[in-house]
């Protein structure tokens, strides 16, 4: 199984949000949402999801008349397949590729991809400057822009707020705490100021390291779990600091999953019920 954790750039409007929820259908696990971001986070599972949600947002979404905090390339922003137990990531190579030749000639939106032979953080210096998209055309889709198509291994998307409210402190704490494993913005959140982070390697550096490095240099005023992780990156996390941290059994893929898997069966059950019955 794969999972599909799309970036869309809206975060603002609960009905297109609501839409694009709807077009996801039942292989939708979560949603986060930001609005200073201006950005929200659709986790889902398998390859068809990530279509037609894609081919919902490029439909409802424009680009031209966006305005947030956290820097992006188009509507769409970043597609990464992930594989889940069962898979490897030669099966989200594939579908990596299926998915960009998809949305270059189905929608017209040009595709970077990403994975083993370049990084997203290098797509997002390059692109339109240096590199040209790996698929579609050679210039921006006028409202939808490009995505980034990507195949990876599991990452945790992780921020800490701070008590401070000084950007230029954020930025100093996220070059600081910045490394192999740790990829980290330091942004500023309405009023407040957060270490936007990505965890590269969560089974290295997880939630728990990744806020001590933080707390290590400045004063933290709470965190935040973007997503869901897996039940292997949470079982390293000590019981007692899941509610600081923001996370628990709840929050992983696997216990979604299982709800999810609980839902179809009984609207099945349900319906067999009802057709029984006629």
């Amino acid at each position: 199984m794969l999972e599909c954790v799309v970036n869309v750039s809206e975060g603002r409007d609960a009905r297109l949000l609501d839409r694009l929820a709807q077009a996801a259908g039942e292989d939708l696990l979560d949603v986060h949402t930001d609005p200073f971001h201006h950005r929200s986070v659709f986790t889902l599972v398998g390859t068809v999801a990530p279509r037609r949600l894609t081919e919902r947002a490029v439909e409802l979404l424009d680009l031209t008349g966006h305005h947030g905090v956290h820097p992006r390339l188009g509507v769409v922003d970043v597609v990464p397949f992930v594989p889940l137990a069962g898979s490897s990531l030669a099966d989200a190579l594939v579908a990596r590729n299926e998915f960009a030749d998809w949305a270059a000639h189905a929608l017209g939106v040009p595709c970077f991809r990403y994975g083993p032979e370049r990084s997203l953080p290098d797509i997002r210096r390059r692109a339109w400057q240096v590199l040209a998209p790996d698929t579609g055309p050679d210039h921006p889709h006028p409202t939808a822009g490009a995505i980034c198509v990507g195949a990876r291994p599991e990452l945790v998307a992780y921020n800490v707020f701070l008590a401070s409210p000084d950007l230029d402190a954020a930025r100093a704490v996220a070059r600081d705490v910045r490394g192999p494993h740790l990829r980290a913005l330091g942004l500023a959140v309405g009023a407040h100021v957060q270490v936007s982070m990505n965890l590269i390697e969560p089974d290295v550096v997880g939630p728990a390291e990744a806020y001590d490095l933080v707390a290590a240099l400045a004063e933290p005023e709470r965190a935040e779990l973007v997503g869901l992780l897996t039940e292997r990156v949470l079982e390293r996390i000590p019981v007692e600091r899941r509610t600081e941290l923001d996370v628990g059994v709840e929050r992983t893929v696997e216990w979604r999953l299982s709800q999810s898997l609980d839902a179809r069966r009984r609207a099945w059950l349900h319906s067999r019920g009802q057709a029984e019955a006629e």
